[in-house]
């Protein structure tokens, strides 16, 4: 095999704890996959998918607080780094519970060219500036990167994946531009983790994944009426098939610890196969896909990792939700059950990764519980019940209205298991509870306002970054402003003239923001404090890389008291 070629995709240090870690990579054929670091190796055989060539090495027997540098070997060759590297030695850093948790976080990046037509049309990729910072020593190496949805964008494609698909299909045939299958996404993720920065950290950095809406397509499970429009189509049965297929492939397995991956119905074949040839999942994953979209409680996609001052818990807030128009959540009750056992304290900082906020701007979680009750036919005089839902319903696709506020009932479940930990009836309070989130295309740091007043000994906070690298068109931006500043009074108006609109519980405010660079937020662990940091990346003109540049710092006492802007 040639060298050169032989590795497609990677490596990816992805699961990483005190003693143990996770390498991914692709690999153009059949292979054993090597990590070596000094006398050590692990190995693992590649499996199979839809002809496609994976491995995941478990790299085991560390030292907690330990770094290492690290080669890879395809079939006995070396292949990462490359000779020629101009980036640091990739390394494996393993967990530290004496050393205080420093997480980067996003979400939303386009896979665009980092030229000048790439940065005008798209901005400069913020994972990119901080790839670069951090090799150059201009930035502090994160414990863990958390990619917070839409890691990749299946239905707005580059030039570059259009051509591509334009050489194996038409451009008439359904889905058009969009992504069929599983071989066009191959080559989508392959244009997302390929940039040699980006690629690099990705080397050296844990990093966790969840979907969001575009890694399937833009309103994924919104409503039930979305759901069985796009049942009726021809080609979405494969598309979805082929993007959880993919997803678990390229994203999710590399989530779980050797433990999790022992449990795991279908890469439990990969640990038991004996290795005489190369194992085929294409069937087993297909198969995964399908009864998911059926049945979500058969699988689950949420996850947690721990780092001794901090717990994350990973929620899936897509692929998990309840549809039927008179019974809609978040979370299906397996999922809501799932949570509610890792909802405890007895934690320094209790960390909540969803994709999508849970505490949006108080204007615009009004907007859509009131959008919610038209859409049901329940807010109206009866001859009015059909338009105004109709309407409600495509004004909820248009727009986007369907985060946790559009799914109250689960919205208020999960609120209240969270105020459980904030009063210690689930163990030691944590000083803080962060909710991390993207996909709305701003900034912004909310706080549930005079928790005392409700027994709340933690500080209730919502971080979002987003985008990464996907801007807000700016006509949006004042739009997205107005729901968090001037038009929180008026919405609240217009939703308390409802019974039916419920009043949330908890009231909380945006303290901060919002902001529309595109951004990479990071969260540093500073004993019962909390430091929130956003930074976009700049290329000034005649520039060959951007630099990393701050736009926000926030820092946040724990145990109630309130947040300080500091920059």
């Amino acid at each position: 095999m040639d060298v050169a070629t032989s590795l497609v995709l990677g490596p990816m240090l992805r699961y990483a704890d005190e003693t143990t870690a996770s390498v991914w990579v692709e690999t153009a054929a059949r292979a054993e996959v090597t990590v070596e670091s000094g006398p050590r190796r692990w190995s693992a055989g590649t499996f199979a998918v839809e002809g496609h060539h994976y491995a995941l090495v478990l790299v085991d027997g560390l030292e907690p607080a330990s770094t290492q540098d690290y080669v890879l070997r395809v079939d006995g060759q070396v292949v990462w780094p490359a000779p020629d590297s101009p980036y640091p030695a990739p390394r494996i850093r393993t967990i530290d519970r004496t050393r205080p948790t420093r997480l980067a976080y996003g979400s939303c990046r386009t896979s665009v060219p980092h030229d000048r037509q790439g940065n005008e049309t798209n901005g400069v990729d913020a994972l990119r500036a901080l790839a670069l910072a951090v090799a150059k020593g201009d930035a502090d190496q994160p414990d863990l990167i958390a990619f917070l949805g839409d890691q990749v964008y299946a239905d707005l494609t580059s030039d570059a994946m259009r051509e591509w698909i334009s050489e194996r299909r038409s451009l008439e045939e359904p889905p058009g531009e969009e992504i069929k299958d599983y071989a066009e996404y191959a080559h989508l993720y392959l244009l997302a983790w390929t940039d040699p920065a980006n690629r690099w950290l990705l080397s050296t950095v844990p990093s966790c994944m969840i979907f969001d809406d575009h890694d399937i397509r833009d309103d994924w499970n919104t409503s039930w009426t979305w759901h069985e429009r796009m049942n009726q189509t021809s080609w979405w049965a494969e598309r979805l098939v082929s993007g959880l297929a993919s997803y678990w492939v390229y994203q999710h397995i590399g989530n779980l610890s050797p433990e999790q991956l022992r449990a795991d119905e279908v890469y439990a074949r990969v640990l038991d196969h004996d290795g005489t040839d190369e194992l085929d999942l294409t069937a087993a994953v297909r198969d995964l896909a399908r009864r998911v979209d059926r049945h979500p409680d058969v699988y689950r996609w949420s996850y947690v990792r721990d780092f001794g001052d901090s717990r994350l818990i990973v929620v899936d807030s897509r692929a998990a939700r309840v549809l039927e128009p008179d019974r809609r959540s978040m979370l299906d009750p397996d999922e809501m059950a799932w949570l509610d056992d890792q909802l405890v304290g007895d934690v320094d900082h209790l960390l909540i990764g969803t994709s999508l906020p849970f505490l949006l701007p108080p204007g615009l979680h009004d907007l859509e519980a009131i959008d919610e009750v038209l859409a049901t036919g329940a807010f109206s005089r009866p001859w009015l019940s059909r338009p105004v839902s109709v309407a409600a319903e495509r004004l909820r696709q248009k727009v986007d209205l369907e985060h946790w506020a559009a799914f109250n009932d689960g919205f208020a479940e999960v609120f209240d298991l969270v105020m459980a930990v904030a009063r210690g009836e689930r163990g030691r309070p944590p000083a803080t509870i962060t909710f991390l989130s993207g996909d709305v295309h701003n900034s912004y740091v909310a706080q549930v306002e005079d928790g005392a007043r409700h027994g709340a000994q933690s500080l209730l906070v919502q971080a979002v970054c987003s985008p990464i690298r996907n801007p807000m068109p700016r006509g949006l931006r004042i739009f997205m402003s107005a729901f968090a500043k001037s038009l929180v009074g008026p919405m609240r108006w217009v939703a308390s003239r409802s019974s039916r609109i419920p009043d949330p519980s908890y009231p909380w405010r945006v303290t901060d923001g919002p902001w529309f660079d595109n951004c990479i937020g990071e969260l540093i662990v500073d004993g019962p404090a909390l430091e929130l940091t956003w930074r976009r990346g700049e290329q000034p003109d005649g520039a060959d890389e951007p630099v990393l540049v701050p736009v926000a710092t926030v820092r946040l006492q724990g145990a109630g008291q309130p947040g300080v802007v500091t920059a």
